[in-house]
């Protein structure tokens, strides 16, 4: 490794610069002085880190939480770095057991190439796709034996798994920790083997699985990866972690109003961190902002008004949250209906014989209720309004005509469209 005290000024300003923008908003790097070493070498020896990142197709649909990793992941990219995105075709079939009070259900292999079918789009909308070194870990795994699996295992102990804060909880309380539970963070660490990598990125909630990849290399003689953490988002109700589970995440493939909308009901004290973890927003520009609403040169609603606008532009572009934030201050501020809203043409067969139809059972058919029972208690909670006017009554029955408006909650809406006789 290079020593810092005999690097040129042009390497020093450099490695200071890149410094500076890897270790913004992260919340632990495990060891911080190979680190800086492992990246001072890379820039005077002009050799690219390899950063990989692991993702677990346990879903179908990513979430801005999920987003954070990802933005430091192209931030490294843009500094000239090598991206291996590894999907965990062959992990997903066990599932990622941190944080869970039970065994997980495994996915099947149908489930995993589904959802990893997905990602790539998603994973587009941030990082430079076409540059990361994208491989599946069945590559390796699937063609270990059972000799290979053994070896493996014995790297660890028992007494080590029982170190994971989630196992060592379940183990104490008497829960069940299946067998095969205690590969995934081995099956991890061994992508970081196969794949020689510098640097691995991982929410807190990872810190385990990554430095286990550490150790791995280490037994394997292996150049050892340094863990870099990042923390994970609390979610729109301010108090958990961001997650769709928990009703309190923000999407990436949501609807530009939801996106919008969702982004608007964050508590200003998360402004920083939203600002932070998931935009393109440079550390100035975060400070700047900061100050500016804490000097009350800015108010927090128009600071998140900006947020929420780059969150849109970043997910589909400018023109659309120009749209998305002309809706919400039509809606929100104006308290009038947005200009544009999905249609929804009404079916002759959904109508009663004298041409009426249940509010109930339309709101169904239109997609703005998952059931009839749903949508009751939304009545009756006060959450819907036709043509702008509220309405209490479960049983209530409609006379529909072209170019009625149909509204669930402040977001959601349908413009309705009566076909003829």
């Amino acid at each position: 490794m290079t020593q810092q005290g005999s690097i040129s000024a042009m390497h020093q300003a450099e490695f200071e610069r890149q410094w500076d923008v890897l270790t913004a908003g992260v919340a632990e790097v495990v060891p911080l002085d190979e680190f800086k070493q492992k990246l001072l070498h890379a820039i005077v020896s002009q050799t690219p880190l390899r950063v990989k990142l692991g993702l677990d197709p346990s879903a179908p649909d990513l979430h801005i939480g999920h987003t954070v990793v990802l933005h430091k992941l192209r931030q490294f990219q843009q500094l000239g770095h090598r991206v291996q995105l590894i999907i965990g075709d062959f992990t997903g079939r066990i599932g990622d057991p941190t944080g869970k009070s039970a065994t997980r259900k495994p996915l099947t292999p149908e489930d995993v190439v589904r959802n990893a079918q997905t990602y790539k789009a998603q994973l587009g909308k941030i990082i430079d796709i076409e540059n990361a070194h994208i491989v599946y870990n069945s590559q390796w795994l699937a063609q270990m034996t059972f000799a290979d699996v053994v070896s493996l295992s014995a790297k660890t102990t028992v007494a080590r798994m029982l170190e994971r804060d989630d196992f060592q909880k379940r183990y104490t309380s008497g829960q069940a920790i299946a067998l095969h539970e205690f590969f995934y963070p081995l099956m991890q660490g061994y992508d970081s083997v196969q794949l020689g990598s510098d640097v691995e990125l991982g929410g807190t909630d990872q810190k385990f699985n990554l430095l286990m990849g550490r150790m791995l290399q280490r037994e394997y003689g292996k150049d050892t990866q340094v863990a870099l953490m990042m923390p994970l988002l609390t979610g729109i109700d301010g108090v958990q972690k961001m997650s769709k589970s928990l009703h309190n995440a923000i999407g990436i493939s949501e609807s530009p109003q939801d996106i919008y909308g969702k982004t608007m009901r964050i508590g200003d004290e998360q402004l920083s961190s939203y600002m932070e973890l998931v935009t393109s927003m440079t550390a100035e520009e975060v400070t700047h902002t900061v100050q500016l609403v804490a000097t009350g040169k800015l108010h927090p609603r128009d600071a998140k008004m900006q947020l929420a606008f780059l969150l849109v532009s970043m997910y589909y572009s400018t023109e659309v949250a120009q749209q998305a934030q002309a809706d919400f201050v039509a809606m929100f501020q104006q308290r009038t209906l947005p200009e544009t809203m999905p249609t929804y043409v009404v079916p002759q067969d959904v109508l009663c014989a004298d041409g009426t139809v249940l509010l109930t059972k339309l709101l169904v058919v239109s997609g703005l209720q998952p059931s009839v029972s749903e949508a009751k208690r939304t009545i009756a909670g006060g959450g819907i309004k036709y043509n702008e006017i509220k309405i209490t009554d479960p049983g209530h029955t409609l006379v529909i005509a072209s170019g009625d408006t149909l509204q669930v909650g402040r977001r959601h809406f349908r413009r309705l469209i009566r076909t003829p006789y």
